[in-house]
């Protein structure tokens, strides 16, 4: 809820700091490409040092970003709010991924589904309270938002107690699971996971044009009030996190391989039509979207954690590392496009991007493998 706050702040930044769109991309990209860079090392360093700890840090560092962003005086103080956000989330995620993992009780993807919701919820909300609080009081208002951090912090050192209660038990998972191969060579998992990768970039680049740049279209191409393009923001963000929380079940039932298609392939004929309709459709065809693509993160992120077993922290590290800067990068790429062309261009050549989803045929099944798999590793 915390983080979207900065884009969903976006029309008050850019005209209380006369900002361009390029300066917004890079606003963005400062907040994402922190957290993916830092994400996968601290993933890797946790993996053979866990910190259940790490859970409360990465919040304080949220908060203290939060903070400054509701008193930054210049463009610089702001960039440096983004960072310590971006900071937070880099700590916080490759840590409560493994403790999702830890208690899911072999449903892997509905646990890391149940767990993005939260992060999905908060992030729909988050619009719809920028409205309603700071909008109505400007910049300054972001500071109410610290309350719900500093209950976060709260509960999330509970959980690090509880987690670190648990070390004995996790490390022997970790050794339980890293020996749980697929049978597959090192160049084929290589290859899977650049594929990953591949609709990864697919997926966020796209997002990027929807989180960072909705209310600008909605606005230029409908004339509609900030609090209108803000509240249509907030359906987008909602529908986002119902498929995140459909996603994992279905993976965990079907087969994530076929998630996959569905979410990145199956929403190409809603983005090209969504820059040729009217307001109504514009505002269907985005919810439909933010459901469906939605759906793949939870089966993208467990699948690799398939793939690489026992490297729990930094496979979460590096795919939500990657998705974040994916995102940072679309922002800033599409911020300079916007400015150069127009917003509505932007979203006619974001369009094509879900074609990449064709990719997926290319992935190896996995569940065949896993059924082979598991039976020796219950005898042991």
């Amino acid at each position: 809820m915390v983080q979207a706050l900065l884009p969903s702040i976006y029309p008050i930044l850019k005209s209380s700091f006369r900002l361009s769109f390029s300066q917004i991309g890079i606003l963005t990209l400062i907040f994402q490409v922190t957290a993916s860079l830092l994400q996968p090392l601290i993933g890797y360093y946790t993996d053979l040092k866990p910190k259940p700890f790490s859970l409360p840090i990465g919040m304080g560092f949220t908060l203290c970003g939060l903070l400054l962003l509701s008193v930054a005086p210049t463009f610089g103080w702001l960039l440096l709010a983004a960072a310590l956000i971006g900071i937070g989330s880099a700590v916080f995620h490759p840590e409560s991924s493994r403790v999702a993992r830890m208690v899911s009780n072999g449903k892997h993807g509905f646990a890391q589904s149940f767990f993005q919701v939260g992060g999905n919820t908060g992030s729909a909300i988050g619009p719809l309270l920028a409205a309603i609080i700071v909008l109505p009081h400007g910049q300054s208002g972001v500071a109410w938002f610290a309350i719900p951090a500093v209950l976060g912090i709260a509960v999330l050192l509970r959980i690090g107690f509880w987690s670190r209660t648990q070390q004995r038990n996790r490390l022997s998972e970790a050794a339980a699971e890293s020996s749980n191969h697929l049978g597959l060579s090192r160049n084929r998992v290589l290859g899977a996971i650049a594929i990953l990768a591949a609709l990864i970039f697919s997926k966020y680049f796209y997002l990027a044009s929807l989180t960072s740049y909705y209310t600008f279209y909605l606005i230029t191409r409908f004339h509609v009030s900030v609090r209108t393009s803000q509240e249509f923001l907030f359906f987008f963000l909602a529908a986002v996190a119902a498929g995140t929380l459909v996603g994992g079940p279905v993976g965990d039932r079907y087969g994530r391989k076929y998630v996959i298609w569905v979410s990145i392939l199956g929403v190409l004929p809603f983005t090209l039509l969504l820059p040729h309709v009217n307001l109504y459709w514009t505002a269907t065809l985005s919810v439909l979207i933010g459901f469906v693509i939605a759906s793949a993160f939870s089966a993208i992120l467990v699948y690799a954690q398939e793939l690489v077993p026992g490297r729990i922290g930094m496979i979460s590290g590096i795919f939500f590392g990657f998705a974040f800067g994916m995102g940072g990068i679309g922002a800033a790429v599409l911020g300079r496009l916007a400015d150069a062309t127009s917003i509505i261009f932007v979203y006619k050549l974001c369009a094509y991007l879900p074609a990449i989803g064709l990719l997926t045929g290319f992935l190896p099944n996995l569940e065949p493998q896993k059924k082979m798999v598991v039976p020796s590793a219950l005898d042991e």
